[in-house]
Parts: C-alpha cells; sequence; structure tokens
C-alpha cells in the first residue's frame, strides 16, 4: 500500500490533527517552552499560559491563562498563580502561596489589573499577593525579596529590591516598602503608608504613617533610633552613619518645626541625607513620631 494510501487511514488523520495541536500550544508559550523543566502531571496549566524554560511546576498547581513565569522558577504544590500576572526569572513560589488574585476592595469592578514580580524572589507558603484595584495599575515587587509564611500584600502594593517580610507582615493597600527594608513577624502597615530604604520595623509594630529611611520603628507609628546593624551589613562605613544620625538628630530632637529641620539639614546635604530629607518632603500621611528608648523604644 503506498504511503498516500496511508495518509488516508483515519487514524492518521487524528495524529496529525493531535500533533498540530500540541505544536500551537507550544508556539503560543514559545519555542523553548519549558525546556528542561517539568509540569507535573497533576498540575493545571492554562494552554495560553508561558511558562519559561526550566520552571518546574509542582502537582495541584493552578496557572491560569494571562500569566507568564519566566526561566528557571520554581511553583511549588498548590500554589495559584492567577489574574494578569508577570513573574521574573529564578523565583521560587511557596507551598499554597496564592499570587495574582482579585483586591479585596470594595470599589473593583472586576477590571484588568496586575501584578508585576521580578527576580531572585522567594514567596514562602501560603503568601497571597492580590492584583491592582483599578484598571491598568498593578501590585509590583522587585528583585530579591524574602517573603516569609502568610505574608499579605493587598493590591497595589509596590516592594522594592531586597525587602523582606517576616511571618504574617500584613500590608494594606497602596503601601510603598523601598530598597533593603525589612518588617519583623506580623508588623502592620496601613493603606497608603511608605517604609523608606534601610528600615528595620520590629515585630507586630502599627504603622500608619511614613517611616523615614535608615530608622528603626517600634510600637505605634514611632521610631526609635537607626538601624546601625542593618546600615553596617550594607556597607555604610562609621563617617556616613554618624552623618544619618546627625540628620535624624537634627530632625527628631533639635527643637526645630518641620520646616526649620529640613532647612538646616539642606545645608551641606550629602546623597545619604537627601534621601532622609526627600522622603519626609514627599510624605502625605505624615511622618512618625520619635521616642527615646528609655520612653517605651525598647
Amino acid at each position: 500500500m503506498s504511503a498516500a494510501a496511508d495518509g488516508d487511514k483515519p487514524g492518521f488523520v487524528q495524529l496529525c490533527h493531535a500533533l498540530s495541536a500540541v505544536a500551537k500550544v507550544i508556539e503560543s508559550r514559545g519555542a523553548d517552552a519549558n525546556v528542561d523543566g517539568m509540569i507535573h502531571p497533576r498540575a493545571i496549566v492554562h494552554p495560553k499560559a508561558k511558562i519559561g524554560a526550566g520552571t518546574v511546576v509542582g502537582p495541584d498547581a493552578i496557572i491560569d491563562e494571562h500569566v507568564e513565569i519566566g526561566a528557571n522558577c520554581e511553583v511549588r504544590a498548590r500554589a495559584v498563580i492567577t489574574g494578569w500576572t508577570t513573574i521574573g526569572d529564578r523565583n521560587q513560589i511557596g507551598y499554597g502561596a496564592i499570587i495574582g488574585a482579585e483586591p479585596q476592595d470594595l470599589t473593583f469592578k472586576n477590571e484588568e489589573s496586575y501584578t508585576r514580580i521580578g527576580d531572585d524572589n522567594v514567596i514562602r507558603e501560603y503568601v497571597t499577593i492580590h492584583r491592582g484595584a483599578k484598571a491598568g495599575t498593578a501590585t509590583v515587587i522587585g528583585n530579591g525579596c524574602y517573603l516569609m509564611a502568610n505574608a499579605h500584600l493587598a493590591h497595589n502594593c509596590k516592594l522594592g529590591n531586597q525587602v523582606i517580610l517576616v511571618n504574617n507582615v500584613l500590608l494594606g493597600g497602596y503601601v510603598e516598602v523601598r530598597d533593603f527594608a525589612f518588617l519583623g513577624g506580623a508588623a502592620v502597615v496601613h493603606q497608603f503608608a511608605r517604609v523608606g530604604e534601610y528600615v528595620m520595623v520590629r515585630g507586630q509594630t502599627r504603622l500608619g504613617l511614613d517611616v523615614p529611611p535608615y530608622c528603626m520603628a517600634v510600637a505605634t507609628n514611632s521610631v526609635c533610633g537607626l538601624n546601625r546593624v542593618g546600615l553596617k551589613r550594607r556597607g555604610y562605613d562609621r563617617q556616613r552613619r554618624h552623618k544619618i544620625e546627625q540628620a535624624y538628630e537634627t530632625y527628631f530632637w533639635s527643637g526645630k518645626n518641620r520646616v526649620q529641620a529640613l532647612a538646616a539639614l539642606a545645608v551641606d546635604a550629602d546623597d545619604d541625607t537627601r534621601l532622609f530629607t526627600d522622603f519626609i518632603r514627599d510624605t502625605k500621611r505624615g511622618i512618625c513620631g520619635a521616642v527615646r528608648a528609655a520612653d517605651g523604644g525598647e
């Protein structure tokens, strides 16, 4: 029987259709989709989802239609990635984490909004990250962040690079946490509040006001000195730390009002001082007050 005759067999035609469908799925995900990676047979991955080369998807994980995941990531068992979510390279998504779900906002109208996550992040088990509340807006996480178990990022939060959130940290909507900040366990940040660069927030701290860069946040809406250990670890020498401490003392303890203190700090300000003062000038919610350790800062 000739090859042409073989091609007329129904089984052969069905096989060709099946191979064509598989090819279209592969093409929709990119030519190198999941090369050397593994998608567990119990995972539910939408055919239009884009999964990068080398990415591993565990059992019972769910990845929806508009999701894009970069190369060499790990999505662990029962994680859910939904909405219009983009995740970069080399990220670890923990067991049961939920990323890109609808915001908990009564004004939400089920419009297209986004979750954008950079590279090299660790998002541990049962972390929840909600997408933007308004059409076209996004919840954003930078690079190299570590989000420990049960942390929650509400809609439109913005995390910088190398931010650490310890277990059970709760961030309200539109909270901004800048580079190298560290938030201790069960810290709570009110919507629209900001946490500056190199800040250390002690566990169970309650924040509804902005925390300037370099500070140690404690209790309720209070700062108590500088994050000296964090600054040392980031390579700030004694001279730089001393200059930052002078700026802190001038702003909080010189007896000057806000305008006077900022004017004094503008004289011969270096980059570190400007980072501190620019943050304060940009506040909309107000700045945390300062306490001494003897007054309850510890």
